[in-house]
C-alpha cells in the first residue's frame, strides 16, 4: 500500500470509526479515560494498518479492548466504570421525562450486574454489533457468546424488576 493509500484508508477508517470506538471506550473505562484508550487504539491501527481487515470496527474494538487490559486491572476499571452508571442514574433521576426515567432504571439495573455482563449486552446493544462480531471482541465462539448473551439478559431482567419501567430487552437481542 502506498503512503498516500495508506493515509487515505486510516483517514476513512477513523472517520467511519472513532464515534464507536469512542462510546465502547467510555462503556469500558469512563469518560476520563476514553479518550486515551481511544488515541492508544488508532495509534496501533495506524501501525498495523495492513493487517487491518477490510471491516475495521470489530479489530478496534478488539485492540481497544487489550488497551484496556494492558493498562488497567479489573478492579479499578470496574470500580470506576460502576460509579460513572451510578452517576448517570443519579443524573436521570431528577428529570421528570418518562424516557429518562426508563434510562435510570437501564444504567442502574446495568451498574448492577458484572463487568463481564455488562460489556456483552453493551456490544450487542450499544455497538450494533452482530453477535459474531461480538464473540469474536470478546475472544469466544458464537455458541459461547450466545449462552453468555443469554444469561446476561437474564441478569439484566431480574436487575430490572425492582424499578417500574417500559423497557423492552428486545433492543438486547440484535
Amino acid at each position: 500500500m502506498t503512503e498516500p493509500d495508506a493515509g487515505a484508508r486510516f483517514t476513512e477508517m477513523y472517520a467511519s470509526c472513532h464515534e464507536q470506538v469512542y462510546a465502547y471506550a467510555v462503556s469500558r473505562a469512563g469518560r476520563h479515560l476514553a479518550d486515551d484508550v481511544v488515541g492508544e487504539t488508532f495509534l496501533v491501527a495506524w501501525r498495523r494498518l495492513s493487517t487491518v481487515p477490510e471491516t475495521p470496527l470489530p479489530w478496534l474494538l478488539v485492540t481497544a479492548r487489550n488497551v484496556m487490559h494492558g493498562r488497567y486491572r479489573d478492579e479499578v476499571r470496574q470500580a470506576s466504570l460502576a460509579a460513572e452508571l451510578r452517576a448517570w442514574a443519579e443524573e436521570a433521576d431528577a428529570d421528570v421525562a418518562d424516557g429518562v426515567t426508563e434510562r435510570a432504571a437501564v444504567l442502574a439495573a446495568l451498574a448492577r450486574l458484572s463487568e463481564n455482563d455488562r460489556e456483552l449486552l453493551t456490544l450487542v446493544a450499544w455497538q450494533g454489533l452482530s453477535n459474531r462480531e461480538a464473540a469474536h471482541v470478546v475472544g469466544c465462539s458464537v455458541a459461547t457468546f450466545f449462552v453468555r448473551l443469554h444469561r446476561a439478559r437474564k441478569r439484566l431482567e431480574a436487575a430490572m424488576e425492582d424499578a417500574p419501567t417500559t423497557f423492552d430487552l428486545k433492543e438486547f437481542s440484535r
